[in-house]
């Protein structure tokens, strides 16, 4: 199989496959990257323990702090003790949730990021209204920190100002 064939099928089932965690699976929160496809993970309990990504994901997929994942205990393991399964994305989530299987002591930090994200969007909709619809658009660039500001005036008054200067320098040499 393909580089490009694999990738694809592991995108399908990462973004597409709408199944609830079995009664031997977890749903557990990334805490941080170990090195090495190690994962440092958090469960409901706050137990923390190393859990491996599979080949699968590895160049596919990244992870990063504050993602929830679904893993498989491994009974041989010391250190590491799982093997991740999933990755949730929020669409998953949000069906987890809707089927009453979310663990509740993962529900309060979702709510944190729930008010974050809606307090971030009321707040980019307020400036929104406040622009034109013109530099709308301008809004949603980023500004390049390596070059420097530069404001043109456009004004009329200068340029027949300047029109008026050079008139009356060529009267007075009459």
């Amino acid at each position: 199989m393909s580089v490009t064939t694999k990738k694809k099928h592991v995108e399908r089932e990462l973004y597409e496959d709408f199944s609830l965690p079995e009664e031997h699976q977890s749903i557990v929160r990334v805490v941080r990257p170990r090195g090495n496809n190690l994962h440092q993970v958090t469960t409901t309990k706050g137990e923390e323990f190393l859990a491996s990504m599979p080949h699968k994901f590895r160049k596919h997929v990244w992870i990063k702090r504050g993602d929830y994942v679904v893993t498989e205990p491994i009974p041989e393991g010391n250190k590491v003790r799982a093997e991740i399964v999933r990755i949730l994305m929020k669409d998953h989530i949000r069906y987890i949730m809707q089927n009453n299987k979310w663990p509740s002591a993962f529900a309060e930090h979702c709510e944190e990021k729930k008010e974050e994200i809606f307090s971030d969007r009321l707040h980019e909709l307020k400036v929104n209204e406040d622009s034109e619809s013109d530099t709308e658009t301008d809004n949603l660039l980023m500004e390049n920190p390596n070059r420097h500001r530069v404001c043109l005036v456009e004004s009329d008054s200068s340029n027949s100002d300047s029109e008026e200067d050079h008139e009356n320098s060529h009267k007075e040499k009459d």
